[in-house]
């Protein structure tokens, strides 16, 4: 079995609370619809030797990390409200690109 090249390897992304856009809480609150809980959390030490906590979940071509804290708990929660007081405006397409905000960390690295 051999290791998928480069170019169809999926992206790999770790977010921060501090810099999480819309589009990427839509993504996380689909997967996790009713929540996520401590069989859903991962732990590792990053590149600083710091233990973090993140919530995994994948789309077509990106592998996300989430990480997880009472901040990230409470913005998930903002933007639920959010989204059902907005449900029947369009939504706002003015989220900035991803690649611009959500790259914290390269799993790759």
């Amino acid at each position: 079995m051999s290791a998928p090249k480069q170019s169809e390897a999926k992206r790999r992304i770790i977010v921060d609370y501090k810099n999480v856009t819309n589009e990427i809480l839509d993504l996380f609150t689909d997967r996790y619809p009713y929540g996520y809980d401590d069989s859903d959390i991962i732990r590792f030490k990053n590149a600083k030797g710091e233990m973090v906590r993140a919530v995994p979940f994948e789309t077509a071509d990106t592998k996300y990390l989430v990480k997880v804290s009472v901040q990230m708990d409470q913005q998930i929660e903002a933007f639920l409200e959010d989204e059902d007081d907005d449900s029947d405006s369009g939504g706002d397409d003015s989220s900035p690109d991803l690649e611009d905000v959500a790259s914290d960390e390269d799993l790759d690295d």
